[in-house]
């Protein structure tokens, strides 16, 4: 087979030995013992942008690539090739993927199911450290670039723009800002959309759903930030803020095999995750900027299974009878033991 030279990815991603490496045959062999191995024909579309990215593939034969739409037009973002991997922090998440991932050319992948990839990094430290520092390291490049389905429209001069960006920020959501007070073409856009200039701050979702000065909790349900909770399900704990100590608490509990869900009304890390630097927090004694112990403690809770629901607020704690019920400011509810 003729190797297809690589287009010009998009994501200009350094230390490209992390972000994308590639596994040696001893650890496709382990990957494959969680997975199953499928045929995909060129153009086969694996997921899109905008579906939940619950499988994750590692290519043993042909190429994958990763494309996105934009306003442009198809942009291409990366190959992967044998021995290479999908996948970054909304793998483990379950949250929409950002990007559409398709085959390039005919080939071979093996698919791995998301809980089987949490099992398999609960159980593998070795590929858990390689997945987990790639996945980390593909959303900053994602971040950095602004390779997200989010334009958020507004004024410096705007308290609801600023918490919006504050909230994408924080929860490492990629978007694209255009300042009203700036870009001369925003006005195409906002008659596009049918948007009114008194209508900001203004996300768009998608290339497809309009927002006009949405809560917190109007974005993650449009981003497809959180899983369903489950009413009927009673757990064995419940977390109210995923701040240091909500956090450690959910990676503890969850590591132990409980059945932990946390719950934070903006986003993990709490007041500490706007510190510029952290330097007395155990075990990191040059210090740690409180965005980057947020960002790898949220994802280490979800590689042991806990559930992290963000933008709700708890508004109640029913503890009048077994079991215990947390009532949130949308009316739902969680029991906990």
């Amino acid at each position: 087979m003729t190797d297809t030279p690589s287009r010009t990815p998009i994501v200009l991603h350094a230390g490209a030995e992390v972000t994308f490496p590639t596994l040696t045959p001893a650890q496709v062999a382990r990957v494959a013992s969680h997975g199953k191995v499928r045929k995909v024909d060129a153009g086969e579309v694996l997921f899109r942008a905008g579906e939940p990215a619950i499988q994750f593939f590692v290519v043993t034969a042909g190429r994958l690539e990763a494309v996105r739409e934009s306003a442009a037009g198809e942009e291409f973002l990366i190959d992967l090739r044998p021995g290479q991997f999908s996948g970054e922090v909304t793998t483990l998440a379950g949250r929409q993927a950002l990007v559409t991932i398709r085959a390039a050319e005919s080939g071979e992948v093996i698919e791995v199911g998301r809980d089987e990839l949490l099992s398999l990094v609960q159980a593998d430290s070795e590929l858990s450290d390689l997945f987990v520092r790639a996945f980390i390291f593909r959303r900053l490049d994602l971040v950095a670039h602004g390779v997200g389905d989010v334009v958020l429209v507004g004024s410096v001069h705007s308290p609801g723009t600023l918490r919006i960006k504050e909230f994408l920020t924080r929860n490492d959501h990629p978007y694209a800002y255009i300042d009203l007070d700036r870009d001369a073409s925003v006005q195409d856009l906002l008659d596009r959309f049918h948007v009114r200039v008194d209508d900001v701050p203004v996300v768009i979702c998608r290339g497809t759903v309009v927002l006009r000065n949405p809560t917190n909790g109007e974005i993650a349900t449009c981003l497809g930030f959180n899983e369903a909770i489950d009413q009927t399900h009673t757990r064995d704990v419940v977390i109210v803020g995923a701040g240091p100590a909500g956090l450690a608490a959910a990676v503890y509990a969850a590591s132990e095999g409980l059945d932990v869900v946390m719950v934070e009304m903006n986003a993990p890390g709490g007041q500490a995750g706007s510190s510029s630097k952290i330097e007395n927090y155990l075990g990191f004694p040059a210090g740690i900027s409180g965005q980057e112990l947020a960002d790898r403690a949220y994802l280490q809770a979800q590689k042991f299974g806990a559930q992290i629901i963000i933008a709700k607020a708890a508004t109640r704690l029913a503890c009048d009878r077994r079991p215990y019920r947390i009532e949130f400011d949308d009316d739902s509810h969680v029991a906990a033991r």
